[in-house]
């Protein structure tokens, strides 16, 4: 019996330094189910710092390069360069760490007039609406469309 017990103890002891081994080699915490990633631009601090009042809109093309969005404000124009920080889990959903919009604002002359940083904090929610506009049809499924059709009598020749 005295050796029964020892080769238990023993078995035990392989059992669980196996799992400790294989555990270690496993990442810790959440970090192997989490990946942090920029979508739209990584804007740098060195690239924001090239940007400055008087320089031409293809100076900053080059240094940034094509912007996100654009609007036109008569003779004037702005640049926008949106970049998001977001955490993405491993079963897809994301969750926005932070989002930084920079806006260069040009003179009628394509120069640099000014610059601005955004961030989240500078911005307000929105509430979506929900409501549909009605449709003077009946909304049929595709299914009953088909069924409607053999339902209906041929024309006559």
């Amino acid at each position: 019996m005295p050796s029964s017990v020892a080769t238990r103890r023993f078995g035990v002891l392989v059992v669980s330094l196996g799992l400790a081994l294989g555990l270690s080699a496993c990442t810790t915490g959440l970090d192997g189910f989490t990946q942090d990633k920029v979508e739209g631009y990584d804007l740098s601090q060195d690239a924001l710092a090239q940007i400055r009042p008087g320089q031409s809109q293809t100076l900053v093309t080059t240094v940034l390069g094509s912007p996100q969005l654009t609007n036109d404000f008569g003779q004037e124009s702005a640049y926008y360069y949106v970049s998001t920080h977001v955490t993405q889990t491993a079963i897809g959903t994301s969750s926005v760490n932070s989002r930084t919009v920079l806006a260069i604002y040009f003179d009628k002359n394509k120069r640099v007039k000014d610059r601005a940083i955004y961030t989240l904090k500078d911005g307000r929610p929105v509430a979506i609406e929900t409501r549909r506009t009605p449709s003077y049809g009946e909304d049929r499924t595709f299914i009953s469309s088909i069924l409607s059709s053999f339902s209906s009598s041929a024309p006559s020749n």
